[in-house]
């Protein structure tokens, strides 16, 4: 496996590259915007294609680089589903799973620094975001916050795993890489705690100063969602509604770019062909089977996903390779679901 721990000293974070191996795909965990070129040459130096990149919780100390490692690598923008960040790719909920080719994480729910906050567990460790860090927890004063939730996602989630199992927190500010769960259990101060309440008190009387930039990069990380009025305007956007209405019709190609996973959890379209989003770019060169039904049928080729991010990417490598018939359904199954539109279940 490869495994590289990356840290931006001026906010104190620490980024993660997983692959499984040389020239295969590649996830990064809470990418920092301004380290973004030195995650691509990275990845070109390890031969490796981002395919995914995650961010464990909406930030507040620095600006996330999901929306630039998007446009320059066309990956798939991950969240927790409680999340307000405007548009990203894929939202998870507790008990998903994040899958690349050869590795997977489980997601976990693990509310309290923020109310959309999740911890990543891969085995023989756990990325705990800013939940659980080494020797100390996240601050729960701001961003929906709550320190019972967070007594309940670390006492009751958390600590519950292996001992042994490595902790890999999003922040150190002490230069201290890795711990494990029997660690933080036996030497975090913070855990030393008799009962819920006494961590409450405890969390609740730290009196800590906001982040210093925590008034930008809020706003900032709320709107990392891919632009999709241009396509709207040039033609290759079909609103919900109008989706709807062209339902059935034989001149239209409905593809489904979403996991399996996604597919069995929300449904999916009738008649829809199903092409996931990290092969797409094969599928429509020359010989490719997207390329071949479209030149075949004359059918124009309609991409869906869960909210419109990767449709909108895959119109913009569809008119690369050279194929023009091609629109997205903006929103993408949200915004279809929403508007009242069928769903096929199971």
């Amino acid at each position: 496996m490869i495994f590289r721990q990356l840290f931006d000293s001026v906010s104190g974070t620490y980024s993660y590259l997983l692959a499984s191996r040389a020239g295969g795909e590649a996830l990064i965990l809470d990418p920092v915007l301004e380290k973004v070129e030195r995650y691509c040459k990275l990845l070109q130096e390890l031969d490796l294609r981002l395919v995914k990149a995650v961010d464990t919780h909406l930030h507040a100390d620095h600006v996330t680089g999901l929306a630039e490692l998007r446009d320059r690598t066309q990956c798939i923008t991950i969240m927790g589903e409680q999340s307000k960040a405007d548009v990203v790719s894929m939202r998870v909920s507790d008990g998903d799973r994040v899958m690349i080719e050869g590795l997977c994480l489980d997601a976990m729910y693990t509310p309290g620094h923020t109310d959309d906050s999740y911890s990543y567990l891969m085995g023989d460790r756990v990325f705990t975001g800013d939940t659980l860090l080494i020797r100390g927890t996240g601050r729960t004063d701001f961003q929906n916050g709550s320190a019972r939730a967070q007594y309940d996602s670390i006492f009751n989630r958390l600590l519950k795993l292996p001992d042994e199992t490595m902790v890999f927190p999003a922040h150190d500010y002490k230069g201290d890489t890795v711990s494990t769960i029997g660690e933080e259990k036996r030497y975090n101060p913070r855990l030393q705690v008799k009962s819920i309440d006494a961590y409450v008190e405890l969390m609740n009387n730290l009196n800590l100063p906001n982040p210093k930039l925590m008034d930008v990069v809020l706003p900032a990380n709320m709107h990392v969602g891919l632009h999709q009025d241009e396509l709207a305007k040039e033609g290759l956007a079909l609103s919900a509604r109008d989706a709807i209405m062209s339902l059935g019709r034989p001149d239209i190609l409905l593809v489904d770019l979403r996991e399996v996973a996604e597919r069995a959890k929300h449904g999916t379209l009738a008649g829809a062909l199903h092409a996931p989003y990290p092969g797409i770019c094969a599928t429509l060169q020359p010989g490719g089977m997207l390329r071949e039904v479209a030149a075949a049928t004359g059918r124009r080729v309609v991409f869906f996903c869960a909210f419109g991010e990767r449709s909108a990417m895959a119109v913009a490598a569809a008119k690369k390779a050279g194929l023009a018939n091609t629109a997205h359904i903006e929103g993408g199954i949200d915004a279809w679901k929403k508007a009242g539109g069928p769903v096929v279940m199971g």
